[in-house]
């Protein structure tokens, strides 16, 4: 998984922190982390692609959350960064070199493929269960006072 999922799931959960009749710009959210703004927003364009985050435009536009937090799950960001395909894909490795015999003895899927296959399941199933609104309740409750103090303020200055 790439470092864009990292930088998409804060984003979302910065912008689940803005009031919903305000946006961000995308350079101010790529300023709140430190994060190369066109980095940042080519994932802003996946993210409004796949209908988390909308862009509006005018005095008061930037990037919103298109849905309330607690409709948006992380594995929605993921799906919209990374995409759907399977992060494992099994070659059948195990049908090749010396110890191969025809395809027609190799019935079940190879146990390597299937403990991939089931931990992603599993993975994805934690990802489906977690929602923005939930990590940012967790933000909320476990970053240091001054960190939190810090956000509002930016929030404050920086939300239209």
């Amino acid at each position: 998984m790439g470092q864009g999922v990292e930088w998409a799931v804060h984003t979302c959960v910065l912008l689940a922190a803005v009031p919903p009749d305000r946006g961000m710009a995308a350079a101010k959210l790529a300023e709140f982390h430190d994060l190369p703004p066109a980095y940042l927003a080519k994932q802003l364009q996946g993210l409004a692609a796949a209908g988390i985050v909308r862009s509006v435009p005018g005095r008061r536009g930037g990037y919103r959350l298109a849905h309330p937090a607690a409709e948006v799950t992380v594995l929605d960001v993921v799906r919209a960064v990374e995409g759907s395909a399977p992060a494992f894909r099994c070659t059948e490795i195990r049908q090749q070199g010396p110890a191969a015999v025809g395809r027609a003895h190799y019935r079940q899927p190879c146990g390597i493929a299937r403990v991939m296959w089931d931990a992603e399941a599993a993975w994805r199933e934690v990802l489906a269960a977690t929602t923005v609104q939930d990590l940012l309740v967790e933000v909320a409750t476990t970053a240091a006072p001054v960190a939190i103090r810090r956000t509002t303020d930016f929030l404050q200055e920086a939300a239209r």
